[in-house]
Protein backbone atom coordinates (compact mmCIF):
# COMPACT_ATOMS: atom_id res chain seq x y z
CA UNK A 1 0.00 0.00 0.00
CA UNK A 2 1.26 3.37 -0.95
CA UNK A 3 1.98 5.46 1.64
CA UNK A 4 -0.32 8.84 1.60
CA UNK A 5 0.64 12.37 1.45
CA UNK A 6 0.89 14.13 5.17
CA UNK A 7 -0.83 17.14 5.36
CA UNK A 8 -0.90 19.55 8.55
CA UNK A 9 -3.59 22.23 9.75
CA UNK A 10 -3.04 24.48 11.45
CA UNK A 11 -5.97 26.22 13.57
CA UNK A 12 -8.66 25.87 15.98
CA UNK A 13 -10.65 23.00 17.54
CA UNK A 14 -14.58 22.98 16.84
CA UNK A 15 -16.08 20.81 19.72
CA UNK A 16 -18.95 20.54 17.52
CA UNK A 17 -17.29 19.00 14.84
CA UNK A 18 -18.36 21.16 11.99
CA UNK A 19 -15.20 23.72 11.07
CA UNK A 20 -11.67 24.10 12.06
CA UNK A 21 -9.48 21.37 12.23
CA UNK A 22 -12.58 18.79 12.91
CA UNK A 23 -13.37 19.44 9.19
CA UNK A 24 -9.89 19.66 8.10
CA UNK A 25 -9.43 15.99 9.35
CA UNK A 26 -11.94 14.52 8.13
CA UNK A 27 -11.65 16.13 4.37
CA UNK A 28 -8.04 14.68 4.55
CA UNK A 29 -9.03 11.38 5.67
CA UNK A 30 -11.74 10.75 2.98
CA UNK A 31 -9.44 12.18 0.25
CA UNK A 32 -6.71 9.32 1.28
CA UNK A 33 -4.52 12.12 2.78
CA UNK A 34 -2.18 11.75 6.52
CA UNK A 35 -3.74 14.30 8.44
CA UNK A 36 -1.72 16.26 11.33
CA UNK A 37 -2.75 19.59 13.52
CA UNK A 38 -1.46 21.84 15.83
CA UNK A 39 -3.90 23.58 17.92
CA UNK A 40 -3.78 27.63 17.97
CA UNK A 41 -7.64 27.13 20.18
CA UNK A 42 -10.26 25.32 21.83
CA UNK A 43 -13.51 26.45 21.44
CA UNK A 44 -16.58 25.50 23.04
CA UNK A 45 -19.53 25.85 20.39
CA UNK A 46 -22.22 24.26 18.24
CA UNK A 47 -24.35 25.54 15.28
CA UNK A 48 -25.79 28.24 17.34
CA UNK A 49 -22.45 30.07 18.80
CA UNK A 50 -19.28 30.01 20.40
CA UNK A 51 -19.63 29.95 23.73
CA UNK A 52 -15.77 30.26 25.01
CA UNK A 53 -12.42 29.92 23.32
CA UNK A 54 -9.50 29.08 25.43
CA UNK A 55 -5.98 29.75 23.95
CA UNK A 56 -2.66 28.10 23.02
CA UNK A 57 0.63 30.09 24.03
CA UNK A 58 2.91 30.86 21.22
CA UNK A 59 5.07 28.70 22.31
CA UNK A 60 3.37 25.62 22.90
CA UNK A 61 1.94 26.39 19.30
CA UNK A 62 5.61 26.12 17.99
CA UNK A 63 6.24 22.84 20.37
CA UNK A 64 3.37 21.17 18.34
CA UNK A 65 4.56 22.52 14.56
CA UNK A 66 7.98 21.69 15.41
CA UNK A 67 7.31 18.14 16.59
CA UNK A 68 5.22 17.17 13.96
CA UNK A 69 7.61 18.19 11.39
CA UNK A 70 10.81 17.67 12.41
CA UNK A 71 10.02 14.14 12.41
CA UNK A 72 6.50 13.38 10.26
CA UNK A 73 7.29 16.79 7.99
CA UNK A 74 4.50 17.94 5.26
CA UNK A 75 3.81 18.18 1.80
CA UNK A 76 0.94 20.69 2.29
CA UNK A 77 0.22 22.99 5.27
CA UNK A 78 -3.39 24.74 5.79
CA UNK A 79 -3.98 27.47 8.59
CA UNK A 80 -7.34 28.40 9.20
CA UNK A 81 -8.35 30.15 13.04
CA UNK A 82 -5.37 32.07 14.54
CA UNK A 83 -6.55 35.18 15.80
CA UNK A 84 -3.94 36.25 17.70
CA UNK A 85 -0.90 38.45 16.61
CA UNK A 86 1.55 36.59 18.40
CA UNK A 87 0.36 33.19 16.88
CA UNK A 88 0.63 34.75 13.39
CA UNK A 89 4.22 35.85 13.98
CA UNK A 90 5.16 32.12 15.55
CA UNK A 91 3.43 30.16 12.98
CA UNK A 92 5.19 32.40 9.79
CA UNK A 93 8.32 31.54 11.38
CA UNK A 94 8.54 27.99 11.86
CA UNK A 95 6.77 27.87 8.15
CA UNK A 96 9.62 29.52 6.62
CA UNK A 97 11.89 27.65 8.87
CA UNK A 98 10.99 24.04 7.28
CA UNK A 99 9.34 25.49 4.14
CA UNK A 100 6.92 22.91 3.45
CA UNK A 101 5.73 22.60 -0.26
CA UNK A 102 2.58 24.17 -0.42
CA UNK A 103 0.96 27.03 1.87
CA UNK A 104 -2.45 27.48 2.01
CA UNK A 105 -3.49 30.09 4.12
CA UNK A 106 -7.17 30.73 4.67
CA UNK A 107 -7.40 33.67 6.38
CA UNK A 108 -10.16 33.05 9.36
CA UNK A 109 -10.94 36.88 9.90
CA UNK A 110 -14.80 37.21 10.38
CA UNK A 111 -17.92 35.18 11.69
CA UNK A 112 -20.58 33.43 9.72
CA UNK A 113 -22.37 36.62 10.00
CA UNK A 114 -19.75 38.62 8.63
CA UNK A 115 -18.43 40.40 11.35
CA UNK A 116 -14.81 40.86 11.92
CA UNK A 117 -13.20 38.66 14.93
CA UNK A 118 -9.86 40.13 16.08
CA UNK A 119 -8.38 43.43 16.16
CA UNK A 120 -6.60 44.88 13.27
CA UNK A 121 -3.41 44.24 13.92
CA UNK A 122 -4.35 40.70 13.41
CA UNK A 123 -5.24 41.74 9.72
CA UNK A 124 -1.83 44.03 9.13
CA UNK A 125 0.29 40.72 10.05
CA UNK A 126 -1.75 38.25 7.49
CA UNK A 127 -0.87 41.15 5.28
CA UNK A 128 2.88 40.99 5.79
CA UNK A 129 3.87 37.59 7.61
CA UNK A 130 1.48 35.17 5.87
CA UNK A 131 0.29 36.62 2.46
CA UNK A 132 3.69 36.31 0.74
CA UNK A 133 4.79 32.56 2.29
CA UNK A 134 1.47 31.67 0.61
CA UNK A 135 1.66 29.63 -2.51
CA UNK A 136 -2.33 29.99 -2.22
CA UNK A 137 -4.61 32.61 -0.27
CA UNK A 138 -8.62 31.56 0.43
CA UNK A 139 -10.58 34.36 1.27
CA UNK A 140 -14.22 34.89 1.17
CA UNK A 141 -16.06 38.38 0.67
CA UNK A 142 -16.00 38.83 3.87
CA UNK A 143 -12.43 38.26 4.46
CA UNK A 144 -11.38 39.62 1.31
CA UNK A 145 -13.21 42.99 2.74
CA UNK A 146 -11.54 42.94 6.31
CA UNK A 147 -7.99 41.92 4.61
CA UNK A 148 -7.99 45.26 2.63
CA UNK A 149 -10.01 47.26 4.20
CA UNK A 150 -12.59 47.89 1.51
CA UNK A 151 -16.81 48.39 1.10
CA UNK A 152 -18.46 44.74 0.73
CA UNK A 153 -17.06 43.10 -2.38
CA UNK A 154 -20.24 43.37 -4.06
CA UNK A 155 -19.56 43.21 -7.31
CA UNK A 156 -17.95 40.59 -9.29
CA UNK A 157 -15.63 43.96 -10.75
CA UNK A 158 -15.09 44.97 -7.23
CA UNK A 159 -13.74 41.59 -6.75
CA UNK A 160 -11.53 41.34 -9.64
CA UNK A 161 -9.72 44.09 -8.29
CA UNK A 162 -9.60 43.14 -5.01
CA UNK A 163 -8.00 39.95 -6.03
CA UNK A 164 -5.52 41.96 -7.69
CA UNK A 165 -4.80 43.96 -4.60
CA UNK A 166 -4.30 41.00 -2.73
CA UNK A 167 -1.47 39.59 -5.33
CA UNK A 168 -0.05 42.59 -5.26
CA UNK A 169 0.48 42.77 -1.48
CA UNK A 170 2.15 39.50 -2.08
CA UNK A 171 -0.12 36.29 -2.53
CA UNK A 172 1.19 34.29 -4.89
CA UNK A 173 -2.27 32.93 -5.93
CA UNK A 174 -5.55 34.25 -4.78
CA UNK A 175 -9.25 32.64 -4.50
CA UNK A 176 -11.84 34.43 -3.67
CA UNK A 177 -14.66 32.28 -2.61
CA UNK A 178 -18.47 32.16 -2.51
CA UNK A 179 -19.66 35.24 -4.87
CA UNK A 180 -23.29 34.52 -5.91
CA UNK A 181 -24.24 35.11 -9.23
CA UNK A 182 -27.94 34.72 -9.81
CA UNK A 183 -28.13 31.12 -9.11
CA UNK A 184 -24.40 29.99 -9.12
CA UNK A 185 -21.49 30.41 -6.46
CA UNK A 186 -18.48 31.73 -8.27
CA UNK A 187 -14.87 31.24 -6.57
CA UNK A 188 -12.24 33.24 -9.13
CA UNK A 189 -8.66 32.24 -9.15
CA UNK A 190 -6.01 35.12 -9.82
CA UNK A 191 -2.48 34.27 -10.36
CA UNK A 192 -0.42 37.73 -10.92
CA UNK A 193 -1.75 37.32 -15.01
CA UNK A 194 -5.16 35.39 -15.94
CA UNK A 195 -8.20 35.45 -14.10
CA UNK A 196 -9.90 31.33 -13.53
CA UNK A 197 -13.77 31.13 -12.30
CA UNK A 198 -15.20 28.25 -11.18
CA UNK A 199 -18.68 27.92 -10.99
CA UNK A 200 -21.38 25.73 -8.83
CA UNK A 201 -25.28 25.89 -8.25
CA UNK A 202 -26.06 27.48 -5.14
CA UNK A 203 -27.49 25.54 -2.76
CA UNK A 204 -29.98 26.99 -0.62
CA UNK A 205 -29.54 25.28 2.94
CA UNK A 206 -28.06 26.69 6.48
CA UNK A 207 -25.83 23.57 6.62
CA UNK A 208 -22.84 25.35 5.52
CA UNK A 209 -21.01 25.40 8.46
CA UNK A 210 -16.80 24.43 7.83
CA UNK A 211 -17.57 25.20 4.04
CA UNK A 212 -14.27 27.91 3.64
CA UNK A 213 -12.51 24.60 5.65
CA UNK A 214 -13.33 21.68 3.61
CA UNK A 215 -12.80 23.71 0.33
CA UNK A 216 -9.24 25.00 1.29
CA UNK A 217 -8.64 21.66 3.41
CA UNK A 218 -9.51 19.67 -0.41
CA UNK A 219 -7.62 22.41 -2.27
CA UNK A 220 -4.67 21.64 0.03
CA UNK A 221 -4.95 17.78 -0.54
CA UNK A 222 -4.81 17.95 -3.95
CA UNK A 223 -1.92 20.13 -4.57
CA UNK A 224 -0.19 17.48 -2.24
CA UNK A 225 -1.47 14.93 -4.47
CA UNK A 226 0.10 16.69 -7.40
CA UNK A 227 -2.47 18.00 -9.43
CA UNK A 228 -2.01 21.82 -10.71
CA UNK A 229 -3.69 24.49 -8.82
CA UNK A 230 -6.78 25.18 -11.21
CA UNK A 231 -7.45 21.33 -10.82
CA UNK A 232 -6.79 20.82 -7.46
CA UNK A 233 -9.18 23.87 -6.76
CA UNK A 234 -11.53 22.73 -9.35
CA UNK A 235 -11.64 19.24 -7.38
CA UNK A 236 -11.99 20.89 -4.31
CA UNK A 237 -14.86 23.01 -5.01
CA UNK A 238 -16.82 19.91 -6.66
CA UNK A 239 -16.12 17.63 -3.57
CA UNK A 240 -17.28 20.82 -1.00
CA UNK A 241 -20.72 21.31 -3.43
CA UNK A 242 -21.55 17.65 -2.92
CA UNK A 243 -20.87 17.65 1.04
CA UNK A 244 -23.61 20.84 1.24
CA UNK A 245 -25.86 18.86 -0.99
CA UNK A 246 -25.83 15.27 1.00
CA UNK A 247 -26.07 17.62 4.49
CA UNK A 248 -29.17 20.25 3.03
CA UNK A 249 -31.71 18.75 4.92
CA UNK A 250 -30.13 17.69 7.46
CA UNK A 251 -30.84 18.98 11.23
CA UNK A 252 -28.53 18.06 13.83
CA UNK A 253 -28.38 20.82 15.43
CA UNK A 254 -30.58 24.20 16.12
CA UNK A 255 -28.13 26.54 14.07
CA UNK A 256 -25.80 26.80 11.39
CA UNK A 257 -25.58 22.94 10.57
CA UNK A 258 -21.90 20.91 8.98
CA UNK A 259 -21.08 19.05 6.03
CA UNK A 260 -21.70 15.97 5.28
CA UNK A 261 -18.20 14.89 4.27
CA UNK A 262 -18.53 10.81 4.64
CA UNK A 263 -17.78 8.73 2.11
CA UNK A 264 -17.76 11.54 -0.45
CA UNK A 265 -14.30 11.53 -2.89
Amino acid sequence: MNEPVKLLTIGGSDSGGAAGIQADLKTWTVLGGYGMSAITAVTAQNSLTVQNVAWMTPQFVQSQLDAVLSDYGATAVKTGFLGREELVIAISAVLQKYRPAHIVIDPVLVNHRGQQMFPDAVRQLYLAYLLPIADLVTPNLGETAVLLQTSPIDSYAKLRRAAMRLHQIGAKNVLIKGFLDGEELVDVLFDGQTFTDFHQPHLETQNTHGSGDTLSAATCAFLAQGLSLADAISQAQQFTHRAIQHAANWQLGGGHGPLALFSNK
